[in-house]
């Protein structure tokens, strides 16, 4: 398969068919002036914009929202993500009373508003006409970005979920954790590394202090340091703590869309997909990882906060956006 095989490519007709449902069924319920701050054409650069920080950002709030526009909210965003993800995104919404209640303990408050209704809501064209269209659910630690073409095809990168505090240090949910399996599948597949092989997966001792494709529009493979340990060169038991990890990203997404995902990286090269560590092996200290193939990239940084705050990340170097799958169908001599 090529990434311009649109034939072969993300094929989701079902996953297709509940967003179109879920989406339009999400603009009825708005009334007219929520409507227009909801929705904006597909064509343009509104729908390549994204931030994981707690920035204002374009969409309707849930804060604007009536009960049952965020139940409709709330599934259309459910139609890109498996039950595990849906939970984890509700969860991530959740922590910022959380956080609130926290950095006031500590007296750091920030110039950000920590709130769980400060979370937005986009859909771009129309939801399913003949042209491609999409939707986005972004706000602090939630970035999740859905393009659908020709009713059939689907595009849930980029794919970002983050979580602080990553473990609750305080009150009746002290000791929570968020993202646990984000870093402790990574902590096991380096733990089952010999002393040899870790010196080729551990490519800096110190921990950069973010994701290094941060929010821009294209990830850059440039950005994401060489070296590692690739699957090849993994033994049996290590091979399935790499293909576990990178499983758990790929099914953060709805059984469809992650077996479009798996199949891939499968063709691209499953051998060729490198596991590489920044920082301190000892729990506590800053830390990152990421798995880097042919045509795909997750980080993962937890080192802000004292190692308590978590960003991760899926993206493709061709395809987020969709990107990938509409310049197949516009090649093959749709209407731009």
């Amino acid at each position: 398969m090529t990434t311009t095989d649109i034939t072969t490519a993300s094929r989701a007709v079902a996953v297709a068919a509940e967003m179109a449902e879920a989406a339009q069924a999400f603009v009825d319920s708005l009334d007219a002036a929520q409507r227009d701050v909801a929705t904006f054409p597909f064509e343009g650069g509104e729908r390549f914009l994204w931030h994981y920080t707690p920035v204002e950002r374009n969409g309707l709030r849930l804060k604007e929202m009536t009960r049952a526009q965020r139940a409709a909210a709330f599934r259309m965003m459910n139609t890109a993500l498996s039950s595990h993800g849906a939970e984890k995104a509700r969860e991530i919404i959740e922590l910022e009373a959380i956080l609130d209640e926290w950095e006031g303990i500590q007296d750091t408050r920030m110039h950000w508003l920590r709130d769980p209704e400060i979370y937005y809501f986009s859909v771009f064209g129309q939801p399913g006409g003949e042209a491609p269209w999409g939707w986005r659910a972004g706000g602090h630690h939630i970035g999740i970005h859905a393009t659908v073409i020709a009713n059939s095809y689907v595009s849930v990168l980029p794919l970002f979920l983050g979580a602080n505090p990553a473990e609750v240090r305080h009150g009746e949910n002290k000791g929570v954790r968020t993202l646990p399996e984000e870093e402790d599948l990574a902590r096991e597949l380096l733990g089952r590394l010999d002393a040899e092989q870790k010196a080729v997966a551990i490519v800096d001792p110190v921990a950069p202090d973010d994701i290094l494709t941060k929010n821009y529009r294209v990830a850059d493979p440039d950005e994401i340091p060489g070296g590692g340990i690739s699957l090849a060169e993994l033994r049996d038991g290590q091979r399935d703590g790499l293909i576990g990890l990178l499983r758990h990203y790929v099914e953060r997404k709805t059984a469809d869309l992650a077996a479009n995902e798996w199949r891939k990286i499968e063709q691209d090269g499953l051998d060729g997909v490198r596991f590489l560590w920044a920082g301190p092996e000892a729990r506590g200290a800053g830390h990152y990882y990421a798995l880097a193939g042919p045509s795909f990239v997750i980080e993962y940084d937890n080192t802000q906060n004292e190692a308590n705050h978590i960003h991760s990340v899926m993206r493709s170097y061709t395809g987020d956006w969709g990107e990938d799958l509409l310049a197949a169908h516009y090649a093959n001599g749709h209407h731009h």
